[in-house]
């Protein structure tokens, strides 16, 4: 049975103007250990896909479909019962770190907090976790900066801190919403040379959404395509890269600049996602 098996997922909102969907009949697997990309250009529904897995939608947002969890529904799930799961089996790292961490708490306490809701664990048993998680990550001086604020960190450092936190409680499942976006380009590369270590020390299984082929091309065995909300393509990283079959993902492929046709022109894709 698969880790995760997503059916027919939909969301909707609800908006002045009407009933808006934002994404349609998108299906899934994931199995353990694995990873799997999801990809396209803004407004595709990446994201959204995501956050109605997690509960997470905005007010006005229904989800649909069958997002299987070890076999139950996290669509159907009470709020209880999402929060025993969320930050504890299943992990998420959002795109902004310094919008997703509180700016009036200390990282130990925003670490350590997890650690006692879902593992029981005394302050002082969370933060010597937190420390250890803070060191894996290959934060310096872990242990005298846990206890400092998220404004003191840089960019790059906040973003290990987020991963920190997401592996605190050895999720199943974590999902890494566009974690490279706001980090220059040497930052990138070893924030995924970390998950991959991660992956490697923890078995987790990774979900990446992101837009960048780059990353998924270093880091995923299976892909997802999305544009306008639906699936165009999905399938290993290898049919995806070399053997596309959909005319979109042709053009993502073709717009993506390459050190062995040096000086060739670019291809842009006409039109823009549905609004």
């Amino acid at each position: 049975m698969s880790l995760l098996q997503v059916n027919n997922l939909g969301v909707q909102f609800q908006t002045p103007d009407g009933l808006v969907s934002a994404v349609n009949g998108v299906s899934f697997d994931l199995q353990a250990g694995q990873t799997l990309g999801i990809v396209g250009e803004s407004g595709s529904g990446k994201s959204q896909s995501v956050l109605a897995m997690m509960g997470l939608l905005a007010k006005n947002g229904k989800a649909s479909g069958e997002a299987l969890y070890n076999g139950q529904n996290l669509l159907t799930m009470s709020p209880r019962q999402l929060n025993a799961i969320r930050g504890d089996r299943v992990s998420m790292i959002f795109q902004d770190p310094m919008t997703s961490l509180n700016p009036y708490l200390t990282v130990e306490r925003q670490m350590t907090e997890v650690l006692e809701l879902h593992k029981g664990m005394t302050r002082r048993e969370a933060k010597k976790r937190a420390i250890s998680l803070l060191e894996a990550v290959r934060i310096p001086e872990a242990a005298r900066r846990v206890d400092m604020y998220p404004h003191e960190f840089s960019g790059g450092m906040r973003q290990r801190v987020m991963i920190a936190m997401a592996l605190l409680c050895e999720p199943e499942i974590l999902i890494a919403d566009e974690p490279t976006t706001a980090l220059d380009v040497t930052v990138q590369a070893q924030i995924l040379s970390l998950l991959k270590d991660l992956q490697r020390d923890f078995g987790t299984a990774i979900v990446m959404i992101t837009h960048d082929l780059g990353v998924v091309a270093g880091l995923c065995e299976k892909v997802m395509v999305m544009y306008g909300g639906r699936v165009m393509e999905y399938g290993s990283a290898n049919d995806i890269f070399y053997q596309p079959s959909h005319p979109y993902t042709i053009g993502l492929l073709g717009a993506l600049p390459r050190l062995d046709h040096d000086g060739s022109e670019l291809v842009s894709i006409p039109g823009n996602p549905p609004n």
